[in-house]
């Protein structure tokens, strides 16, 4: 289709969604949808993925869909592309299940006025972040997160049991909130792991309800993820745990009429994203609190010469703890990965030793780790099968594990001294050796107060036509080539547009110097931080939008998001529960939604797959767009009205 021909469709298409969309926070209106017979398989198991299959086949030793590189785009069945082992999965499972029935006990006793100990709050959250993509591989780790689940959820029951004289719900006499472990065993495990997985519940939900099911799931481990985070900068909000165990308890025990209705899920999946929100919300504020406001700041990408430790993963306070441990001992601490946002942070720039970052996304650790002459310590996702190049130098942290390979407690002063002993024990960088390193820089630190200080230049550069579109790229990255539609995208815009950044998708498109803005000074290519920055993007767009009595959609605003793995879901599930539309996503879709539940996103808020083989027609589309409604906007008007709506908008982003 010529660009003419996909202009003249697309003008009236898009004219259609501006005229009949009207912003929604939760509204879903799904509605003539064919759903899947409640009985749908139950005597013949079926493959569930997005291409719906329904061939009969053998069960595989394991099935898993939950990430974007899942085997053939439809589910990993022998050993996950991630590395996972079919135990692991199995175990995965099964602890999912566990916590479900915590989950279940949970609700009723916080509904009853009994409220949940600190402990268990947490508990749930690191055992949901521990089954996120590249976290944990141990499979000797997951024994002890089920029986923490039964023991939370047998210690509820007890309570519930001695405060009340009436008999339990009959729910409760069933399914995971009575399973009974026989033995933590491993293989018995793996073995009850294998009865409650993605296929069991597709044999009695089928593919479109189940796969939104797992959705849900998906973004509730995401947020997990963030909470951990949250809470190791000391914010919490027992509200977050509290409407958490309300969700899983309905994928369990809510009617049966219900958990069959693909409605009723995609509202709960929308539920999800508001929590995230707020979990977000924490995270953001944590960081500020303990870390000081982002600020620009250029990042060395040489090494300097001495003994090193390099630091990947996402949580800060972890670096803090080895940058503390570690400025009187000699130790130079490089950032990796989603750890580059780090050097924005004023309290954490304020340490000598930190002197830079060391490679880039995750996906390359195989090389970049080699190569590094000192320790490696994992925070967080993502962590990959070592190399037995650095398998002895690498370590892991809370949630994270590999089989065999050092796990750490940073709180225990002999471990602390074994890493750094480790890292003087080993020869660090030498002048000889830094030579052969990338001297560029790195820029980062434009956080959303740096944005809102610049606003006046900003909307300026409207006004002299030197800005007609703000595009946000950004996610995840992976190791397929097909991600470097997004560097295409970023390369190919032109000189009047902004790009906001975040997560580690900003290496695919980092590699340039975009130049700046105008005559503003402000550069083109703003990084936002990490993934659940993201954040601090629709807070400015939200007050924006706030000020200007409109809503989100009607901004000059593309987004072309890249996802990986159940944070980027949860994520995708906060933008949707702002009713936000239009998204592009990619590099392929989730192989968890059935092509039934793709259309019904698509109609509902016209989330489109990214065109990986055309990302200079998606350019022009989304470039077009603008272009076909300034006029509607009334930009001369609209500008005014920013200026004045400039204080407002700062007023509506403080806490």
């Amino acid at each position: 289709m010529s660009i003419m021909l996909r202009r003249s469709f697309l003008s009236g298409l898009n004219k259609w969604i501006y005229i009949n969309s009207a912003y929604c926070s939760s509204a879903w209106n799904f509605t003539g949808i064919q759903l899947q017979s409640k009985n749908y398989g139950h005597n013949v198991r079926k493959l569930g993925t997005a291409a719906a299959a329904t061939s009969d086949f053998v069960k595989p030793d394991m099935f898993c869909f939950q990430c974007e590189q899942t085997k053939s785009r439809k589910g990993c069945v022998t050993v996950g592309v991630c590395g996972k082992t079919s135990q692991v999965s199995a175990l995965q499972d099964l602890l999912m299940y566990a916590v479900q029935g915590l989950s279940m006990y949970a609700n009723r006793a916080i509904k009853s006025g009994i409220t949940m100990s600190k402990e268990c709050d947490l508990f749930i959250q690191q055992a949901m972040f521990s089954t996120l993509t590249n976290v944990n591989f141990d499979q000797d780790r997951f024994p002890e997160y089920i029986k923490t689940a039964i023991k939370h959820r047998d210690a509820i029951k007890k309570i519930m049991e001695e405060k009340s004289s009436q008999t339990l719900d009959e729910k409760l006499k069933h399914g995971p909130a009575s399973w009974v472990p026989e033995s933590y065993d491993l293989t018995y495990l793996e073995d009850e792991g294998l009865k409650v997985g993605v296929l069991e519940n597709q044999s009695i939900y089928g593919p479109d309800v189940n796969g939104v099911r797992y959705m849900t799931i998906y973004g509730i481990k995401g947020l997990s993820a963030y909470a951990c985070h949250a809470n190791a900068l000391g914010e919490e909000d027992p509200e977050v745990s509290t409407s958490l165990y309300e969700v899983l308890d309905f994928l369990t025990s809510g009617t049966e009429e219900e958990r069959h209705d693909l409605t009723t899920n995609l509202k709960l999946a929308l539920k999800v994203g508001e929590i995230n929100l707020r979990v977000m919300e924490l995270l953001d504020k944590g960081h500020r609190k303990q870390l000081g406001i982002p600020s620009p700041s250029t990042v060395n990408r040489a090494p300097v010469q001495g003994k090193c430790i390099l630091v990947s993963g996402h949580d800060l306070m972890d670096l803090y703890a080895i940058l503390k441990h570690t400025e009187k001992e000699g130790i130079n601490v490089y950032t990796h990965g989603e750890m580059l946002p780090a050097h924005s942070y004023p309290i954490l720039r304020e340490f000598k030793n930190l002197v830079g970052q060391f490679g880039s996304a995750w996906q390359n650790q195989k090389i970049e780790f080699g190569t590094f002459p000192g320790p490696v310590v994992i925070t967080t996702n993502c962590v990959i099968e070592p190399l037995k190049s650095y398998r002895d130098r690498l370590y892991t942290l809370n949630e994270t594990g590999i089989h065999g390979v050092k796990h750490i407690n940073l709180e225990n002063k002999e471990e602390i001294s074994q890493l750094i002993n480790h890292a003087k024990s080993l020869p660090g960088f030498d002048d000889k050796t830094i030579q052969k390193f990338d001297k560029n820089t790195f820029t980062v630190g434009f956080g959303r107060e740096i944005i809102l200080d610049n606003a006046e230049k900003v909307l300026q550069a409207v006004a002299d036509g030197d800005l007609t579109r703000i595009f946000v790229i950004g996610g995840c990255d992976g190791s397929e080539h097909k991600r470097n539609y997004f560097k295409t995208l970023a390369h190919s815009l032109p000189p009047q547009t902004l790009i906001l950044t975040m997560g580690c998708a900003k290496y695919r498109i980092n590699d340039k110097d975009y130049g700046t803005l105008g005559n503003t000074g402000i550069p083109r290519l703003l990084d936002l931080g990490q993934c659940n920055d993201s954040y601090g993007a629709i807070m400015v767009a939200q007050a924006l939008a706030s000020a200007l009595n409109t809503d989100i959609n009607s901004l000059p605003l593309s987004l072309s998001l890249s996802w990986f793995e159940q944070k980027a879901v949860a994520v995708l599930l906060s933008l949707l529960s702002l009713g936000i539309k239009n998204i592009r996503l990619g590099p392929v879709m989730p192989a968890f939604l059935t092509p039934t539940v793709r259309q019904a996103l698509q109609d509902q808020y016209g989330i489109m797959p990214v065109d990986i083989r055309h990302p200079l027609e998606d350019m022009e589309d989304m470039m077009f767009f603008h272009e076909k409604w300034k006029d509607l906007i009334k930009w001369p008007n609209y500008i005014i009205k920013c200026y004045r709506s400039v204080n407002r908008c700062k007023a509506v982003m403080m806490y």
